[in-house]
């Protein structure tokens, strides 16, 4: 065997079993003494030879050997070795830890402290480590302070433009602030613009030391917890941070505007110090410092303004999104012009005071000052921000800001490049078309009623959401600074309809047990009728009086089928429907067609009528559901931004989804294809195309819809009168020399011109099949056809309408109800034609709604507005 393998020997004497047998076998019966009792080392455990080498060893154990050498060089343990009284040693393992025999430079833990007392630190080590912690800040402080520089204004003012590209990377506009920024020095700015800022924000500016450190500390705090961070409160250190062209919240940036405020505040004068932060403060509206903002709101000179303006002004460094009375509702719901214009109001009115009470304006010139707030002038056109352009930005931002961490402020710093879903095309022949109709159409300085007449549309992309053209108004070179496209408040009326026999077909009515709804279903078309609720009563009034539905003629529809009603636009059927389905229902298929939370009316009979107000641009996305067979997407003005060449996130195209079910789409489709074969949008026959659409008007002729579509394109024009003074809706009855405007008449007109240049060129692919879909469900009271009964003509027959009467003249023609025999009851009324009146390219406008009771029980917003592209916020 060889040598590295050979097991080693063991000791002869069997180990320290062994010695104990041996010991208590001795024959003098006696316990063997404890080692070391003798001082001999055969005492000791295991004494004898080690195999055939003889080798002594000297300690029995392991643990004996590390004992012996604890003993002999001072260890942590008592010795053991010597013998106590009566010859015994102490008891191995409970002495206490002995020090080490070295002191070592940090002291911890302590090497003369035994137990928990060596975990305490002394006052020595804890003085030297504070010592040292500050004497680092200091040296860090001291390189932060010799490594920055003082800011310049004039660098700040160095602002980039924002350039805008069409959908096929051209570029549109290139807009920025450089133009609308000019420094100017502290003798051409007022002295009441100066001690506005300084009572209003930083009272002890020219006593402090131009920082304040625990405004600091809890920024800096806020900001490591991962919430909102807070800027400095002094003017010095606003003024430093408004040099920062870059606004992000990190710890480096703060650090570093801290070293530069502290040298700011030790090397600049104080006059310079405020001029610099006035020339580089934002007063919203795209104006930085104080000559841009004083233009941009009074259009006068900085140097001419009163102390009740300068006093406005140092309002809105508060905030100009909340302060400026124009308001800033695509920014924030919350910044309406009431509210902003209240808000102001208060604050200039403090300011002011606080001025007074400083010292800083007699008593005269206080009560002078505070006679009239100084209401700014509106919003004025820049360079190249002319025509439609301006609403294109105007969307194109509202969404970059709204789908992205980018703040307002950093976006108006300049310096991105938007790449947008415009088509410029698209746009013009838009704009050429609204342009042409009105000049046919309106004669505003030959007749009253045609004055304040307004367009405002969109156009979208099925199954896609792009935007490709919208419509905004006459252009801000004419002042008129509303994006009509986004706009709210304008009701759509009967275009809502199409949601409530969506919803009927889908959900079915509340004695359907959840059987979808045909088409053919026949309700009353009669005009004036109560509304039943579902257990058979009549709706009420908050007054208890019964609420009645009107028409807009007294034409005797009778009972007539849902296709027909949608074609003839009359009001009676689908308010009864939409009942009968539940009004939350046709909320939700509206919803979850794009139409948002904040554009949804009163959950009333009336609301199946289109009181709610959607933007333009959400009625087209909405409508672009039916034309995709029930699929849609969020609408969506960019597709990229960038930023010194990097992409910015959170502009991937929306994801499309499946609203509704594709029969569902396409049946509605279908009774919409027949609206412009027969109904109230015949004019839209002229586009020589495969398309469908609905036309609405809404109550005393204050707006008119008409939303069409092909299954390229989905577009939506709006049009109404508007006090420029109050901006309420005004009637249109006798515009254009009309005794009324319906959506069949100069909106679809608008539609189908515009319709024709965008699609010239285009394929006409029409729509997918309409599969046959539900149960025919009458309304309760419908009489019951018999085998007798012999189906009508098809709907589609364009047969000649009756004349229609107006309301209050001759003898009311009788309903169908009283003409009905037992065994059949024609489709329309009680002279047995086959259908249609005059009313053949109008439809129905929207009674006034009634005061919701609970009995509906479907909620509300409350109030019916709101609605426009993001709902009034990122979306």
């Amino acid at each position: 065997m060889s040598e590295h393998r050979r097991k080693p020997s063991q000791p002869q004497g069997g180990g320290r079993a062994a010695a104990r047998r041996g010991q208590s076998g001795s024959s003098s019966g006696r316990r063997a003494a404890p080692r070391g009792a003798t001082g001999s080392l055969s005492d000791s455990y295991g004494s004898g030879s080690y195999g055939s080498g003889g080798e002594e060893r000297q300690y029995g154990s392991r643990a004996e050997a590390r004992r012996a050498a604890q003993r002999s060089s001072g260890g942590s343990r008592r010795r053991a070795a010597d013998p106590g009284p009566g010859g015994r040693r102490a008891a191995p393992g409970r002495g206490r830890a002995t020090a080490p025999g070295k002191k070592r430079i940090i002291d911890y833990p302590r090497f003369d402290k035994y137990g928990w007392r060596r975990w305490v630190p002394s006052w020595k080590l804890v003085a030297g480590l504070c010592v040292g912690f500050f004497g680092g800040m200091v040296a860090v402080a001291g390189v932060g302070f010799a490594m920055v520089g003082i800011p310049s204004e004039q660098a700040a003012a160095r602002s980039e433009n924002n350039v805008y590209y069409w959908e096929d990377g051209t570029q549109m506009v290139a807009t920025g602030n450089g133009a609308n920024r000019q420094n100017v020095t502290i003798d051409k700015i007022p002295k009441s613009m100066q001690w506005a800022v300084i009572s209003a924000e930083n009272k002890t500016f020219y006593e402090d030391s131009g920082v304040d450190p625990m405004g600091i500390a809890r920024a800096l705090a806020n900001m490591a917890r991962g919430g909102d961070t807070q800027g400095g409160s002094t003017i010095t250190q606003q003024f430093v941070k408004n040099t920062f062209l870059s606004q992000e919240q990190t710890l480096t940036r703060k650090f570093r505007e801290m070293f530069i405020s502290i040298k700011v505040g030790s090397k600049m004068d104080k006059d310079d110090i405020l001029q610099g932060y006035l020339n580089t403060s934002y007063y919203g509206r795209g104006a930085y410092g104080i000559q841009a903002a004083a233009q941009t709101y009074y259009g006068k000179d900085a140097v001419e303004l009163t102390d009740s303006e300068c006093a406005f002004l140092a309002a809105l460094l508060k905030g100009p999104t909340y302060f400026d009375p124009m308001g800033n509702e695509s920014i924030d719901t919350s910044a309406t012009e009431t509210a902003n214009l209240k808000r102001s109001k208060y604050r200039w009115n403090w300011i002011l005071g606080e001025m007074h009470k400083d010292g800083h304006l007699s008593d005269a010139k206080y009560q002078e000052a505070i006679k009239k707030y100084p209401m700014p002038q509106g919003l004025k056109a820049t360079k190249g921000m002319t025509g439609q352009i301006s609403y294109l930005v105007d969307t194109a931002k509202k969404y970059v800001l709204a789908h992205s961490d980018i703040s307002q402020t950093q976006f108006d710093k300049g310096g991105y490049q938007i790449y947008t879903t415009f088509e410029k095309s698209k746009v013009d022949a838009l704009a050429k078309a609204v342009k042409k109709i009105e000049k046919d159409r309106l004669k505003p300085d030959e007749r009253e009623l045609d004055k304040y007449v307004q367009f405002g549309a969109a156009s979208v992309k099925p199954n896609d959401g792009a935007i490709v053209a919208l419509y905004g108004g006459a252009g801000y070179e004419n002042d008129h600074f509303t994006n009509n496209a986004d706009t709210q408040g304008v009701p759509v009326g009967s275009t809502w309809k199409p949601f409530v026999l969506a919803a009927a077909m889908q959900y079915g009515t509340y004695k359907s047990d959840g059987e979808g709804l045909s088409p053919m279903s026949k309700y009353n078309g009669d005009d004036h009728l109560k509304v039943r609720e579902q257990d058979g009563t009549y709706y009420l009034n908050d007054d208890k009086s019964v609420f009645h539905q009107e028409n807009e003629s007294d034409y005797p529809w009778g009972y007539i089928t849902l296709r027909k009603a949608m074609e003839q636009s009359i009001n009676t059927p689908f308010v009864q429907l939409g009942w009968d389905v539940g009004m939350r229902k046709v909320r939700d298929v509206a919803e979850r067609s794009g139409i948002l939370d904040a554009s949804f009316a009163t959950l009333n009979p009336s609301f199946a009528l289109g009181t709610s107000t959607p933007s333009a641009i959400r009625m087209a996305d909405a409508y672009a559901t039916f034309a995709a067979s029930g699929k849609r997407a969020d609408p969506y003005s960019v597709v990229a931004v960038k930023h010194n060449g990097k992409e910015e996130p959170g502009f991937t195209r929306p994801k499309v989804t499946q609203a509704m079910p594709a029969p569902i789409a396409n049946n509605v489709t279908d009774v919409l294809e027949n609206v412009i074969e027969n109904g109230t949008a015949q004019k839209a026959k002229a586009l020589g195309r495969t398309a469908a659409g609905k036309t609405g008007t809404t109550d005393e002729n204050k707006s008119a819809w008409f939303v069409g579509y092909t299954q390229q394109l989905s577009t939506s024009i709006a049009m109404f009168r508007e006090n420029p003074k109050d901006h309420k809706l005004l009637s249109m009855n006798g515009t254009a020399g009309e005794d009324s405007i319906h959506g069949g008449d100069v909106p679809t007109e608008v539609w189908t011109e515009y319709m024709k240049a965008a699609l010239k060129g285009e394929t006409d692919p029409g729509f997918p099949e309409a599969t046959e879909i539900g149960e025919v469900q009458d309304q309760v009271g419908a009489p019951s056809p018999t085998p007798s009964f012999t189906p009508e003509p098809s709907e589609s027959a364009t047969s000649t309408p009756s004349p229609t009467p107006t309301k209050g003249q001759g003898k009311p023609t009788p309903t169908a109800s009283e003409t009905c025999s037992v065994f059949e009851c024609n489709d329309v009324g009680g002279n047995g034609s086959s259908g249609g009146s005059d009313t053949a390219g109008t439809d129905g406008g929207v009674t006034s709604s009634p005061t919701p009771t609970p009995t509906e029980g479907g909620g509300s917003n409350g109030n019916g507005n709101g609605g426009g592209f993001f709902g009034g916020s990122t979306g």
